[in-house]
């Protein structure tokens, strides 16, 4: 391809052996009716076939191109390394499971055409496991009550953008990232559009409760210091409290007359004030801890392989 591509579309994936081929096959149903495009797959560090398949979809259509990691970066990094390599004038971002079906693109591009600069793929009704779509519920409060910015709730990675706005992420390179947050912050001409969401088919997850409390605690971290004020506010409780139990046991003594054994409420107290500093303390190491990867200054991400002709 030595023509610049109308668009780009950034795959992220990990171990989807089994829906790559079918990916591929309806996304070029799709896009051939658009103009030149370009599909760059990012493998992040897969344990199964899908590199070999990768590959093997670049021998027969050379618009296939593909990024192999030297091993599990993470999702994020994954649309970081796609959109680092993205020659598109268009950039479209979509995961490999077809959860999100590539035949929806075309509602996003319409949307996109009436002078909008990011369009979000907004899930009608999700096709998830209850336990799935009730932690992504709270995900979605916590992050747009938290975070500080506004970011539009149940929606999916399919969306399509300007590549002006590539060139502002390109130009973000904090390993703590958090993609959605991340294009939010922008601030550019937004717009959503609902999509259908079908039930994944093949493979599994790669997202669970643990995945998405770490994705949610780092999504608040990077684009919120209210961690640190909490930790603020759980100090003065703290010795809001301990004040008062020391008031109480003194008005016990002097104006009662009931003596305090001391043992119960000092081994409370102890414990109480030694977990609410632990926590503190918790909170400012990962802020440092963060401070101490970017002062490192190590590559977001590695590739070890990557095939673009």
């Amino acid at each position: 391809m030595s023509a610049t591509p109308e668009f780009s579309v950034i795959i992220p994936i990990y171990n989807e052996e089994e829906n790559i081929s079918e990916l591929h096959k309806r996304l070029t149903g799709v896009m051939e009716k658009f103009g030149t495009y370009e599909i760059i797959i990012v493998d992040d560090g897969s344990s199964d076939r899908s590199w070999e398949m990768i590959k093997a979809l670049h021998e027969k259509d050379p618009r296939v191109r593909g990024l192999s990691f030297s091993r599990n970066f993470g999702h994020h990094i994954a649309i970081t390394a796609g959109l680092d390599h993205a020659e598109g004038k268009t950039i479209i971002l979509m995961d490999g499971d077809l959860q999100d079906p590539p035949e929806e693109i075309p509602k996003l591009y319409k949307k996109f055409n009436e002078g909008y600069e990011l369009v979000y793929g907004i899930r009608k009704q999700k096709k998830d496991s209850f336990l799935k779509r009730i932690t992504s519920l709270a995900f979605w409060r916590f992050i747009n009550g938290l975070s500080g910015i506004n970011i539009p709730k149940n929606q999916t990675l399919l969306r399509i953008f300007d590549r002006k706005i590539l060139e502002v992420l390109k130009g973000m390179r904090e390993r703590a990232r958090f993609i959605h947050g991340m294009m939010a912050w922008t601030g550019f001409k937004t717009a959503t559009q609902e999509i259908e969401h079908a039930p994944r088919e093949r493979g599994v997850s790669k997202y669970n409760a643990i995945k998405l409390f770490r994705l949610a605690f780092n999504a608040i971290t990077s684009f919120s210091t209210f961690p640190l004020r909490l930790a603020t506010y759980l100090g003065i409780l703290s010795a809001g409290i301990g004040l008062s139990y020391g008031f109480y046991f003194i008005y016990k003594k002097i104006f009662l007359g009931i003596p305090v054994l001391g043992y119960a409420s000092i081994i409370v107290a102890v414990l109480f004030i030694g977990g609410v500093q632990l926590l503190i303390l918790g909170i400012i190491g990962e802020y440092i801890g963060r401070v101490y990867q970017e002062v490192q200054a190590r590559p977001i991400y590695i590739i070890k392989e990557q095939i673009f002709d």
